[in-house]
């Protein structure tokens, strides 16, 4: 039998490529090609919750400094981060944009549980990964209804539980003011803190009093608070509001034991803005670190960093947390991706999502992110802190 050099050649190719590992062969999906990843994500940059923009910032930082270094896997990250201006309604709109129009792989760290609850049931539709969610309602955590929607930071619920088992220890005999924003943000702290509570909820309630995002201030609210005779006080708001209440606290003269919830306990775009003096002794909660942080000093993530947000974020404040955690969830959406490797399809995403061990840059020391399949909540750690005039100090060991 006669074979062509040609005939030898095309066996010999074919021979090569079975033997080549599955794991060669490179798949996509819309959003993902040889030379680039594109990412959407939604902040409000404008809006009554502007403050909440620096986290998109911090996140466009990181992926920049990533891009610099050649990217994941070869490939750039093209971030595109829009303004919903803390609207449900501009959410869907511009999310709509992300996937129909730009083509994102994936939407990452988007902020607001209202705003994320406005586009779960259309990104899960189109499976559209909707991951690591930057709000603590526990619905971010349900894969058997959401399988598309992942969560990241710890519950708002188990957040809300930790502030009553420390009122309860601390002050047993408590009157508390609970101020809390109408929403399903407000209403899940709401529900922990009266998980946590149980009976002594409604004997040491003296006022529960809610308001509108809309709101131009919550004075009435704090002027009722401090008439209820309330000497603890809960407050359950975003950063405009939680500098607001802070302000008026001092000008009435009402000095309640105060716990600020930890989407709004930022140094800079709330404690700075409503007085160092005036937020002494603020008991909050935290799972990152800053670098003013007695905890962060010899943490060699920490000066990569300040120097991250300093060159492709000019004027960003490092000791703001928002630019902390910004920076943390763009950390952990590239681990994501680089597991992913040269399977770019959404599938996959969620599964490699789905299948996290590591602990990203800026988090509080022994915190880490697991996820599995079953296990759609990444960080389950945080320990109380107070604000002592100057930074936040541990009030004891972390909780899970």
């Amino acid at each position: 039998m006669h074979y062509t050099r040609r005939t030898i050649a095309v066996g010999l190719l074919a021979l090569g490529l079975a033997g080549l590992p599955a794991w060669a062969q490179k798949q996509y999906d819309q959003g993902a090609s040889d030379s680039e990843i594109k990412l959407g994500n939604l902040v409000p940059y404008s809006g009554p919750a502007s403050a909440y923009g620096a986290a998109g910032k911090a996140m466009q930082a990181y992926f920049e400094r990533v891009n610099e270094k050649g990217g994941i896997n070869g490939r750039k990250i093209v971030f595109i981060t829009l303004d919903d201006a803390y609207n449900p309604a501009k959410s869907v709109e511009q999310t709509r944009k992300l996937v129909e129009q730009d083509g994102v792989l994936a939407m990452v760290g988007s902020l607001g549980s209202a705003q994320n609850l406005a586009v779960q049931k259309y990104l899960n539709a189109r499976k559209v990964p909707q991951l690591f969610v930057n709000a603590g309602t526990t619905r971010w955590g349900d894969p058997k209804n959401f399988y598309w929607t992942m969560g990241w930071q710890p519950s708002y619920q188990s957040e809300a539980r930790a502030y009553a088992k420390h009122i309860l220890s601390t002050k047993p005999d408590a009157k508390i003011a609970i101020l809390q924003q109408n929403d399903e943000f407000g209403r899940d702290y709401l529900r922990g803190f009266q998980e946590a509570m149980g009976e002594q909820f409604k004997k040491q309630v003296v006022s529960h009093l809610t308001y509108e995002i809309s709101d131009p201030t919550i004075d009435s609210q704090m002027v009722s608070f401090k008439s209820s005779g309330a000497d603890v006080f809960v407050n359950i708001t975003t950063p405009k509001f939680a500098a607001q209440a802070i302000r008026k606290a001092k000008e009435m003269d009402w000095q309640p034991q105060h716990y600020l919830v930890a989407v709004s306990q930022s140094k800079e775009a709330v404690l700075r803005a409503a007085g160092f003096d005036n937020a002494k002794d603020i008991v909050s909660s935290t799972y990152v670190m800053i670098p003013g942080d007695a905890q962060a000093q010899g943490h060699p993530e920490v000066a990569e960093y300040i120097e991250t947000l300093a060159r492709y974020a000019p004027g960003a404040d490092p000791n703001d947390s928002l630019n902390a955690i910004g920076y943390a969830t763009a950390a952990t959406m590239a681990k994501v991706l680089e597991q992913a490797g040269d399977e770019l399809t959404r599938e996959n995403i969620m599964k490699q999502a789905a299948s996290l061990d590591f602990v990203p840059p800026m988090l509080y020391p022994g915190v880490d992110v697991k996820t599995s399949a079953d296990d759609y909540f990444p960080i389950q750690k945080k320990t109380l802190i107070q604000f002592d005039g100057e930074n936040y100090i541990a009030l004891g060991d972390l909780y899970d």
